[in-house]
């Protein structure tokens, strides 16, 4: 791994910590609509699996934690503002501001709020693919409670019995809304449930950007080789509510203690000063500078209009 790519991951963490922080504000303030989910604890998470693939040739579905993936998969902190404040030239019309937006032309297919179907969907597309002759990777998310549902294991089947080329994180944030991991499965780590399907599954630290990139490389090549679908279990911590209306007071403050020691963005700046890769001054101007692209973007944002009324009528079958 070059310092570069070193540099570059700890970037896209920092964007994405500095958007979540930006709507984390603007929510309180009235101006964002819809569920604000931050994902602060999973940057590395989203970063590190979604540089793993080729953007050109691979697609990624994400889900409503994993902003980073969208900024590494070449979106814009425009076009993201203009997506969470509903604004004219969002990608859903300004009829939903909460993570639902995707963009083919990026290779990005954003996510379905039933959690768990947007495994079933990664299938068609690289089933398809794979009938063309493509040898098109797909990468998705779930949490650790979204990993109960049905349609997972249903897709997980199918993917595996097919050899689909499919990369499943399961982002295990320790609770599922005010559910914690005790009572949402007796297994001991979730990966293990690859060895029924007959497919790879590894569990990892969810707050090391580079395990989290060699990790997914390895699978992504794997599926590249005809070898089939792998789950990765990322041991992570939201450390927000579900969503910010949730205070989140059901988790042991202990434990939000615990985690923020590791935190990623943190964690990762510190261990690039100490391998002298880039200095405290050049991370702290990295910050800055990402904070006024935030602010930038915000204002030309906040002067956008509001979507035509007929927007809200447009894709709507009855």
């Amino acid at each position: 791994m070059t310092n570069n790519t070193r540099v570059e991951l700890l970037k896209y963490m920092i964007m994405a910590r500095e958007f979540d922080a930006s709507m984390l504000r603007l929510y309180r303030q009235g101006k964002a609509f819809g569920g604000v989910y931050s994902q602060l604890g999973n940057e590395a998470v989203s970063v590190g699996s979604a540089m793993a693939l080729d953007p050109t040739q691979d697609v990624l579905f994400p889900m409503h934690r994993n902003v980073g993936a969208h900024f590494v998969f070449g979106a814009t902190i425009d076009q993201m503002m203009q997506n969470q404040l509903a604004r004219e030239g969002s990608q859903m019309r300004g009829t939903d501001g909460t993570g639902h937006y995707a963009d083919p032309r990026l290779r990005i297919y954003g996510n379905v709020s039933h959690l768990g179907a947007m495994i079933p969907v990664a299938n068609g597309f690289v089933l398809a693919g794979k009938l063309r002759g493509e040898n098109t990777v797909a990468l998705t998310y779930i949490g650790d409670g979204g990993a109960q549902v049905g349609e997972v294991h249903e897709a997980l089947n199918f993917a595996a019995v097919h050899k689909l080329p499919l990369v499943l994180i399961i982002e295990n944030n320790q609770y599922a809304y005010s559910t914690p991991n005790s009572q949402e499965f007796a297994v001991d780590q979730l990966s293990k449930r690859a060895i029924g399907y007959g497919i790879h599954g590894e569990t990892i630290d969810g707050t090391d950007v580079e395990l989290v990139l060699k990790t997914c490389q390895a699978a992504v090549a794997r599926a590249r080789r005809g070898e089939g679908p792998s789950i990765i279990e990322t041991q992570t911590m939201r450390m927000r509510g579900h969503a910010e209306h949730d205070d989140f007071s059901y988790v042991p403050k202990e434990l939000l203690d615990e985690w923020a020691l590791r935190d990623p963005v943190n964690t990762y700046s510190a261990k690039l000063i100490a391998d002298g890769v880039i200095s405290s001054e050049e991370v702290k101007q990295l910050r800055d500078t990402t904070l006024d692209q935030m602010i930038a973007s915000i204002d030309r944002t906040l002067e956008l209009p509001w979507p035509d009324a007929s927007e809200g009528f447009k894709q709507v079958f009855l």
